[in-house]
């Protein structure tokens, strides 16, 4: 009877979705909106429906409701867990790993000899693993976020290395002897035509980092960490068979990661307005 009532749940969310995609106004704000609202909505009810009616214990599965519950009375410390993972750890870590792809794209751009050697290493740096390089950094630089925020450095300075470095190699060679023939050098050059140029390779290599960064400072606290932080509390509430707690940390990281990587992607709109991509 459960898979039954699941089922014809899937089905009605199906056929609304369905119903919607195919209509006169598919393409409006609101239905862009609301067909993946429909569907969340849809995957929740049968999440609840399941648990209820099969009685899936809340240590193995806790339903929606009861993460809600867990999330409405536990809004100070998900706050402060969320002040000291995204905002100085991952927050901190991605503007410092983002100031440094930046400066050495420009010193690779100006040197072959660096870009040959610059490249390979951090190559072997995207490589290395989060769970090899995090008890390095706290043992270093302790367990409070400053260790966290090193490794969201090293984990975003990569993919943002490769992609301003891509990018500022995509103009042609005529447009490069265009402005020689106007008089102007690398500066002008860079800042008037490769960077803005290099600007949607740069904004990938910035959306890639936002995931990256959440991930390196929540797993980053599972090897030290002070007695707040996102993966701290996940790690703690996992021994205390506190599932509740766990999920209401992972809605809170989801919402987190959301907003960022949409932050990045809305100001990518308006300074590439100009290229394909953006164009409606």
């Amino acid at each position: 009877m459960a898979i039954i009532s699941v089922l014809v749940i899937w089905g009605v969310g199906w056929f609304i979705n369905a119903r919607l995609a195919a209509s006169r106004v598919a393409q409006s704000r609101t239905v862009r909106l609301l067909v993946p609202a429909i569907f969340g909505l849809t995957l929740l009810i049968m999440w609840e429906m399941l648990v209820r009616m099969i009685g899936i214990s809340p240590i193995i599965l806790p339903a929606p409701t009861a993460i809600a519950d867990r999330f409405g009375s536990s809004l100070p410390m998900l706050w402060a867990d969320f002040e000291q993972t995204i905002i100085k750890g991952a927050m901190t870590g991605y503007v410092i790993g983002m100031i440094c792809a930046f400066a050495v794209a420009i010193l690779a751009d100006r040197s072959d000899f660096l870009t040959r050697g610059i490249l390979p290493v951090g190559g072997f740096m995207a490589a290395l693993p989060i769970v090899g390089i995090a008890p390095i950094f706290v043992k270093w630089l302790g367990s409070d976020w400053q260790s966290k925020a090193a490794v969201v450095a090293v984990m975003v300075f990569f993919p943002i290395l490769v992609n301003i470095v891509a990018g500022l190699r995509d103009t042609s060679a005529m447009q490069r002897d265009l402005m020689r023939t106007y008089g102007a050098g690398y500066w002008q050059t860079l800042f008037k035509l490769r960077l803005p140029a290099a600007m949607p390779f740069i904004f990938n290599g910035l959306k890639i980092a936002t995931t990256l960064a959440l991930i390196g400072a929540i797993v980053a606290e599972f090897f030290g960490s002070p007695t707040v932080g996102m993966g701290f509390r996940i790690s703690t509430s996992v021994g205390r068979l506190a599932l509740d707690m766990v999920w209401a940390e992972i809605v809170v990281a989801a919402i987190a990661g959301s907003t960022l990587y949409g932050a990045v992607a809305w100001i990518e709109g308006r300074v590439t307005f100009w290229h394909p991509s953006q164009r409606k």
